[in-house]
């Protein structure tokens, strides 16, 4: 049989890139839409087999000719909208496009709008976006399938960025502070390793299984004292979580800094659940995935390399205490107390995509933090 060809956009975000590296791997032709060819993501899909990179500004004057080309003969898209330029806008011309090139199986990354649930809740308002760009997709009758992804384990650093900061302490500890009740469920995603092989996994089920659902991808159902306890483990430093305000260390814009007060009064204040009373995890994802890398296996591989490709090297230091227990944790691990080697020491275990390769991000927008940008 031929092999599939697959339509992405924004393919430099991590869900995205993600899904172009597990397809691209299974021989499936990729048909990637980049804004531009700077950066080390775009560098590595150039560089990867079947797939063809498509560069151009969805929010400019040549969306329309940029689609077409696109779409043409693609029959699986997969598509996660961002805030650059109208995002409405961009959601519905992709739709549209997809639909008149005859897309088989349309899967778009949406988020909810927790102002529809009945409750006081507002809206968050990069999510609801994504909201109302699923209705459309839905009035226009495309087969589709909608996923809807957990907090972003690759969303913590050291660095002063909002809400996801691991903060280093003096002792050689982290702290994370937040605005969730310790106690409160939250769902977590490794993007780098999991959405693809996911989407893969959909998109070979294909368009009739999952016609007009909501598909949850988030692996593990972790509160906050829950999360600090793996991290410690894989990380082999204490993580200790403070509930309290989202701090504001770094110039963000308007718009991110409306989403960060919105978020902390409606998931923080409210305690309304993060996907809405309606979706159930994780056991839908696992179903999908079985592989997927949680936050005590992305803490011991992927964090200490992210931070010392950002510049940081906490993890040089000797002296840090073994992890301390930061909340009850009801699943044991017998990792308790490894801890990474540095790039200048022992090697650590380097993190691997589907096709191998890590690709570390170094600017706020590249990290692609799923409260900043959606879920890109």
């Amino acid at each position: 049989m031929p092999p599939k060809t697959v339509a992405t956009i924004n393919s430099t975000g991590r869900q995205a890139a993600s899904f172009v590296r597990a397809a691209s791997a299974v021989g499936w032709h990729v048909r990637a839409q980049i804004r531009n060819r700077e950066g080390e993501v775009a560098e590595e899909l150039a560089s990867l087999p079947n797939v063809e990179l498509f560069e151009g500004d969805l929010a400019g004057p040549g969306r329309s000719q940029l689609l077409r080309g696109l779409f043409a003969g693609a029959k699986i898209a997969f598509i996660n909208t961002t805030h650059w330029g109208d995002e409405v806008a961009i959601g519905k011309a992709c739709a549209d496009a997809a639909k008149r090139a005859g897309v088989a199986h349309y899967m778009y990354s949406s988020m909810p709008d927790h102002s529809t649930f009945g409750s006081d809740w507002k809206a968050l308002p990069m999510w609801a976006t994504k909201f109302a760009i699923e209705n459309y997709v839905r009035q226009i009758d495309i087969p589709a399938t909608f996923v809807y992804t957990g907090i972003y384990n690759n969303n913590f650093t050291s660095l002063p960025y909002p809400l996801f900061q691991m903060e280093p302490q003096d002792d050689g500890s982290f702290e994370w502070h937040a605005p969730f009740h310790p106690d409160d469920p939250l769902p977590w995603l490794d993007a780098e390793h999991d959405v693809g092989p996911a989407l893969l996994q959909i998109s070979k089920m294909g368009p009739q299984h999952w016609k007009g659902q909501r598909v949850t991808l988030a692996f593990e159902k972790l509160t906050p004292l829950q999360c600090c306890a793996r991290f410690a483990r894989g990380v082999g430093r204490p993580v200790k979580y403070v509930r309290g305000p989202i701090k504001i260390a770094v110039s963000v814009p308007s718009g991110y800094r409306e989403q960060l007060e919105i978020l902390q009064e409606v998931l923080g204040d409210k305690r309304a659940p993060y996907f809405g009373p309606e979706l159930e995890y994780p056991r839908e994802g696992r179903t999908i995935w079985e592989g997927y890398r949680g936050i005590e296996e992305y803490a011991r591989e992927a964090f200490p390399i992210e931070e010392y490709a950002n510049g940081l090297r906490w993890m040089e230091e000797e002296g840090a205490a073994t992890p301390s227990e930061a909340g009850d944790d009801d699943m044991e691990s017998d990792n308790r107390g490894s801890r990474p080697m540095t790039p200048s020491g022992m090697p650590m275990p380097m993190p691997t995509h589907i096709t191998g390769g890590y690709t570390p991000r170094s600017h706020p927008e590249g990290r692609d933090v799923n409260f900043f940008v959606g879920s890109t």
